[in-house]
């Protein structure tokens, strides 16, 4: 307990933290299960890809969109969207076009 001092006064202080971290490694759970299907991306780009990926369905998720409509409405746009406003699709910028919804 003595090595934790700090970080026990610092949740003790501050109402907002956390006391384990559960929610990261419930959102993590999936990654974990799936690693042994992981192991065939083909090549150190494969796994880049599938973390870039990773990335943008748990940030629609944090986000509150449907990952699945997000991602459809990326691919349905990206084509044709100007190279310097690509930032307007990330999921928190998307948000406002797709709606929030329910998951």
């Amino acid at each position: 307990m003595l090595n934790q001092w700090r970080a026990l006064v610092y949740y003790c202080d501050d109402g907002l933290a956390e006391i384990d971290n559960n929610i990261a490694e419930n959102a993590l759970r999936g990654v974990a299960l799936g690693r042994k299907n992981f192991m065939f991306l083909g090549a150190d780009s494969g796994g880049e890809r599938a973390a870039a990926m990773y990335s943008l369905i748990i940030s629609a998720k944090l986000n509150g969109i449907d990952p699945q409509a997000y991602l459809r409405h990326v691919l349905t746009v990206i084509a044709d969207y100007p190279s310097n406003r690509v930032v307007d699709l990330l999921p928190w910028n998307a948000a406002d076009q797709l709606g929030r919804l329910a998951i």
